[in-house]
């Protein structure tokens, strides 16, 4: 009897041992950001970046590791989306329930938080609210490979991210294809389309004057304010240090055309020769998210008609629905794929 329970003891030992290596790690660390710092707004420079760990990290300390940096989408940010708090997904789940699928390999991913004053940065640099850019594409991947045992080179960096975090792939992937080789938009926005010059809907974003009617305002009127920040700044204008395309119920052509020299589909021309560098670039968007799956698909076609290879797919989806099984049965794959492991 003895000898019997010892081995069921053995056995569910190991069993424990061999459940607890499908699961990941997470940790959530402060990194200060030189280029965000003296920003106009005064967030702060020291930003929370949440990183995973796989399974294995823990028992193989000689292994190193791929990096994907994923990017969250606006009004987000990396604790909702690494569960520290509830919300529609789970990016940590994800990441395991992919590992155990085994279509994806191991890799760290990282997320910082995106989240400011007008509630995400575009990822996009002014004097307003920061140099984002520099921040995620130099500083933070500095500190990750000097901090973490990553494969410290391009072939082993991926770049993705969700609706505003797509955006920030597209913008930050074709301008740095020296530290990223593949990346992957997810709903991508913002890569065109006119400003919403509706007299009421100006008004509405007129009649904000304080910081603190921030908090409450629409999502149409802050993501508005939001794009000012990023591409319209002025340093003379107190107390959002913006630009608005609108003045007095009137539509400002010479703020709007800041607007558009921001949207990737006005701009990507002048980076093709980048996006040849990348060894890899995959993008998709459901169907009804309809402005957005419109835009992915000009993106598509634009690539194409550059002969740039690359993948792109719609999927019957809105804008949230299927993000969680389009990472764990698309994304993590395309980056097992296209990334450099050991």
């Amino acid at each position: 009897m003895k000898k019997t329970s010892f081995f069921i003891s053995l056995s569910f030992v190991l069993f424990c041992i061999s459940a607890s290596a499908q699961q990941g790690s997470k940790e959530r660390i402060k990194v200060y950001s030189q280029a965000i710092e003296g920003n106009l707004v005064n967030d702060p420079a020291e930003r929370d970046v949440t990183v995973y760990l796989p399974p294995s990290y823990s028992i193989e300390p000689q292994r190193r590791y791929p990096v994907v940096y994923m990017l969250h989408g606006f009004t987000d940010n990396d604790s909702q989306w690494f569960g520290w708090e509830k919300h529609w997904i789970n990016l940590h789940q994800v990441i395991d329930s992919a590992l155990a699928e085994g279509q994806t390999k191991e890799m760290i991913v990282v997320m910082p938080n995106a989240y400011n004053r007008f509630k995400g940065s575009m990822y996009s640099s002014s004097i307003t609210i920061g140099d984002w850019e520099t921040f995620v594409a130099k500083e933070l991947v500095s500190y990750i490979d000097a901090n973490y045992r990553t494969i410290p080179n391009v072939r082993s960096r991926g770049l993705a991210g969700h609706s505003m975090g797509g955006y920030g792939t597209i913008r930050l992937g074709m301008k740095n294809p020296d530290v990223w080789s593949a990346i992957y938009l997810m709903s991508a926005c913002c890569m065109e389309g006119a400003l919403n010059t509706n007299p009421e809907f100006i008004n509405s974003i007129e009649a904000i004057t304080s910081l603190d009617q921030l908090e409450g305002a629409s999502f149409g009127v802050i993501a508005t304010l939001a794009s000012a920040a990023a591409w319209a700044p002025n340093p003379d204008n107190p107390p959002f240090y913006i630009d608005l395309p609108f003045a007095n119920g009137e539509y400002l052509p010479e703020i709007g055309a800041k607007f558009s020299a921001n949207r990737t589909l006005y701009t990507i021309d002048q980076y093709i020769p980048n996006l040849k560098k990348l060894k890899a670039i995959g993008m998709d968007a459901g169907l009804q998210d309809f402005g957005i799956s419109n835009s992915t698909k000009k993106l598509h076609e634009l690539l194409e008609s550059y002969h740039i290879i690359h993948q792109y797919e719609s999927y019957e989806g809105d804008h949230l629905n299927h993000i969680a099984d389009r990472i764990r049965t698309k994304t993590l794959p395309f980056f097992s794929e296209y990334l450099s492991f050991e």
